[in-house]
């Protein structure tokens, strides 16, 4: 049900099983998981996340399992968050069309994505309550960051979804789309990412998660930054930029 494709330095991830709104198994995990070891192990210079059908991600496919001896742990410790540590440490950029439900596990994979972009079709949420289950997958923290506790609590109470534009504008994501439009922008940015300078990109991204990480102070992360820039300096595509822009034209990356 994971599909993978690689052309033009972009790696496409494409959960594919709409019957099901993508919910995912055990299985289905070990096989997304390893659709990020083979796009690492090529060379990506970004990547692109999305459902097929009618949602991103409804979360865990639960139609098999019986709460009485259900391993909970086994699936979110053991599965859901050794994936989600490796797509946030994936080493190029990477990209997410949100649409639909996007729901526990498939809210987690969107939050372990650098750049998610969101249909206003799109419901996030929490609507466990009525398993008797809580949110998973980093949710708590991301609302809770950028919600703040009272909203945070609202969403697992009453289990009401937000809808693709209300959560780009509580900042939970990066751009909200009409449906039709979403994964078109997606692309184009996957794209753009993999023809830019990847090794400061690379950089960025480990800073932001640095900063989010150990709580780094102001001075803190300027400290890593300028530590950073110094080290891009002996890359190809620093010096490319340097003489792109000297010579006033367009700088031509090639990702070293």
């Amino acid at each position: 049900m994971i599909d993978l494709a690689i052309a033009d330095d972009v790696a496409t991830v494409v959960l594919d099983a709409p019957a099901k709104l993508n919910a995912l198994d055990e299985a289905a995990l070990a096989e997304l998981d390893a659709a990020y070891r083979d796009a690492e192990a090529a060379g990506v210079r970004a990547l692109l996340l999305r459902g097929e059908g009618r949602a991103f991600c409804a979360g865990r496919d639960i139609s098999a399992v019986d709460p009485r001896d259900d391993d909970v742990l086994g699936y979110l410790g053991g599965r859901v968050t050794p994936l989600l540590q490796r797509m946030s440490r994936f080493p190029a950029p990477t990209f997410a069309v949100a649409h639909g439900a996007c729901l526990g596990v498939g809210l987690g994979l969107l939050i372990a994505t650098d750049v998610v972009y969101v249909a206003e079709s799109a419901k996030i949420g929490s609507p466990f309550a009525a398993l008797g289950a809580t949110l998973d997958s980093g949710g708590h923290a991301l609302f809770l960051d950028r919600l703040g506790p009272h909203k945070t609590l609202d969403l697992i109470y009453t289990g009401r979804l937000m809808s693709g534009t209300e959560a780009v504008r509580s900042g939970l994501f990066s751009q909200v789309f009409p449906d039709d439009e979403v994964l078109a922008a997606a692309t184009a940015a996957a794209g753009k990412a993999a023809h830019g300078a990847t090794a400061a990109f690379r950089a960025s991204k480990e800073l932001v998660a640095r900063i989010r990480d150990e709580r780094l102070t102001l001075w803190e992360s300027i400290d890593v930054e300028n530590a950073a820039q110094a080290a891009l300096c002996d890359t190809e595509d620093y010096r490319e930029g340097f003489a792109a822009f000297q010579e006033k034209r367009k700088p031509e990356f090639r990702g070293r």
